[in-house]
């Protein structure tokens, strides 16, 4: 199984040629970028982009890896935050989710970007399982604060986690608005909310 790296540990050099990779991406799509492109947005060499890079696939992967890494942290910090559990699990979906898509979106070439999900499944796989660990973690212990025994519900906060992921993943395919899609998620995290309240 793939680990998703912490973006801390992502040198600066590799870092810069990430964020110079996504730009270009974003500007001329994937199919229309060169690694000429690439090493002059990160300002080096082709040669020296080579040393870190084989090719823009693999270039597309760490990119996935650094936002992947980064919207989990994001979640995390705001599942721990501050509020009621309906806005931390709010701010998390937004931060991790919504947000994260923003600029994929609003990019002429966002359609080719997103159809490139095939090269990273790996990596989101792991991301959705990381996502899902902190979901349920924090519908857990939102549980036991309010004295609610899923089980004799019969759910469990794995369950819950799962069903509110698929449920986004659905959204996704059917709003295309980031305000819309922030309402749609408010409406599932709200069911959630209320199965995690006492009868």
């Amino acid at each position: 199984m793939i680990e998703i790296e912490d973006i801390a540990d992502i040198d600066p050099k590799r870092a810069r040629i990430l964020d110079g990779a996504m730009k270009v991406f974003l500007a001329y799509g994937f199919a229309r970028t060169t690694m000429d492109d690439i090493a002059r947005a990160a300002d080096m060499s082709r040669p020296a982009l080579y040393l870190l890079f084989k090719n823009k696939t693999d270039i597309f992967r760490a990119i996935a890896m650094m936002l992947l890494s980064r919207s989990l942290k994001q979640a995390k910090t705001a599942l721990a935050g501050n509020g009621a559990f309906a806005e931390r699990m709010t701010r998390a979906i937004d931060d991790a989710l919504i947000s994260m898509m923003r600029a994929v979106h609003t990019s002429p070439h966002g359609a080719e970007i997103l159809d490139m999900k095939s090269s990273v499944a790996d990596l989101v796989g792991c991301w959705r399982g990381g996502l899902v660990e902190h979901v349920a973690a924090a519908i857990e212990e939102e549980a036991v604060a309010n004295g609610v025994d899923l089980a004799a519900k019969g759910l469990s906060a794995r369950l819950l986690a799962d069903m509110l992921l698929d449920g986004l993943e659905g959204m996704k395919m059917r709003i295309n608005d980031p305000d819309e899609q922030r309402h749609a998620a408010a409406a599932l995290i709200k069911v959630i909310d209320l199965a995690l309240q006492k009868a």
